[in-house]
């Protein structure tokens, strides 16, 4: 749905900056509703909603470290800790799609100390690593996808060529180069120029969990995908792929048709903001 903030004086006359504010706004969001830190013995990992590990019957979690502030405290060895909470979670119904796929646990330093079930990362608050590529054509257009119409997130969106979750102990080289050929079906072969344009992050919200809260940092990178390549989607996540010039990415971008860490990063690589 289309942002409808107003436009004061100031935002009329120069609409390309009013929109670009905009979005950075929508990247940093506040919760919905109050949080308390989730910890570690080495410090803060994440944040949780307070009464949603209250009735959990865990003996790895308890009150925080901080007397006089609320909060819960993981203790023993995170992984094996995390493990245990994250099962109580599922068997209290609080997890929309378990994924058997684990993610790296980091402290407020950055430092990995423990690994998580991906599904409730954004129910726990905790930091996520992504990687997306935006794929560029030898006559200057981008390649895009639709999200398909059965993602959880953002269905039907606009999207960069490719993006997925960073799996612990996956470099980001490797996390891309998976996600090209499940996708895409390219290898990183078949591309030319690749490289890491920038890193784009968001704290906001996570609409389809309404407990959560969406903590992440992504790598893209920029190639150019040859003329007579065609990316062909092997998971079954992508409705479509298309060629867009700049003027209908603007357009796109004009009417939020494409989704927010797109936007983003689209931007950020140089396409110039929309202004309607």
């Amino acid at each position: 749905m289309r942002d409808e903030t107003p436009l004061d004086a100031q935002d009329a006359r120069d609409p390309a900056a009013a929109w670009l504010a905009r979005l950075h706004a929508r990247a940093l969001q506040p919760p919905l509703r109050p949080r308390v830190p989730l910890a570690c013995e080495w410090g803060p990992i994440g944040s949780v909603e307070p009464a949603l590990l209250a009735n959990l019957r865990v003996s790895c979690l308890q009150p925080g470290p901080d007397p006089g502030q609320a909060g819960w405290l993981i203790t023993g060895v995170p992984t094996d800790s995390l493990r245990v909470l994250a099962l109580a979670l599922r068997e209290a119904g609080k997890v929309r799609a378990w994924r058997d796929e684990l993610l790296s646990v980091r402290d407020a330093s950055g430092r990995v100390v423990g690994e998580v079930e991906r599904g409730v990362t954004r129910l726990l608050g905790i930091a996520t690593e992504a990687v997306h590529l935006l794929g560029l054509a030898p006559d200057g257009r981008h390649w895009v996808q639709q999200r398909a119409l059965t993602k959880p997130d953002d269905p039907g969106l606009w999207d960069t060529l490719v993006g997925g979750m960073v799996p612990a102990g996956e470099s980001l080289d490797n996390a891309l180069a998976r996600e090209c050929g499940e996708e895409a079906g390219l290898s990183l072969g078949q591309l030319s120029g690749l490289h890491l344009g920038g890193w784009v992050a968001t704290q906001r919200p996570t609409p389809a969990t309404p407990e959560g809260y969406t903590v992440e940092r992504i790598a893209w990178y920029v190639a150019q995908v040859p003329a007579g390549v065609e990316p062909v989607n092997r998971d079954g996540e992508v409705a479509q792929f298309r060629l867009m010039t700049v003027d209908e990415l603007r357009a796109q971008l004009a009417v939020d048709g494409f989704t927010l860490d797109a936007a983003l990063m689209l931007v950020a690589a140089g396409v110039p903001p929309a202004t309607a």
